[in-house]
């Protein structure tokens, strides 16, 4: 594994996500959970995206960031066959 630049805090990784043109419009953000880990920690991840009242779940090897406050609906096949 590469090692990190000395500059590369965990702040200003998680600052760089957030301040990312995708998360800006409200969008969506996904980061490898072993990333999340090694570089910031997901109690300090988390913490953020609550601070900035997003949304995130995690979903195998990835964290999905939805960089606003809509409500998150779950959809299935089923659902939308059922006219849902």
């Amino acid at each position: 594994m590469a090692s990190l630049p000395d500059y590369l805090t965990p702040e200003l990784w998680i600052e760089q996500i957030f301040s990312s043109a995708e998360a800006r419009r409200g969008g969506v953000v996904k980061r490898q959970v072993r990333d999340v880990e090694r570089l910031a920690g997901v109690d300090l991840f988390l913490a953020e995206v609550a601070r900035r009242r997003f949304q995130a779940v995690r979903n195998g090897r990835h964290f999905v960031v939805f960089c606003n406050n809509e409500p998150i609906m779950r959809q299935s096949v089923e659902a939308r066959s059922n006219g849902l």
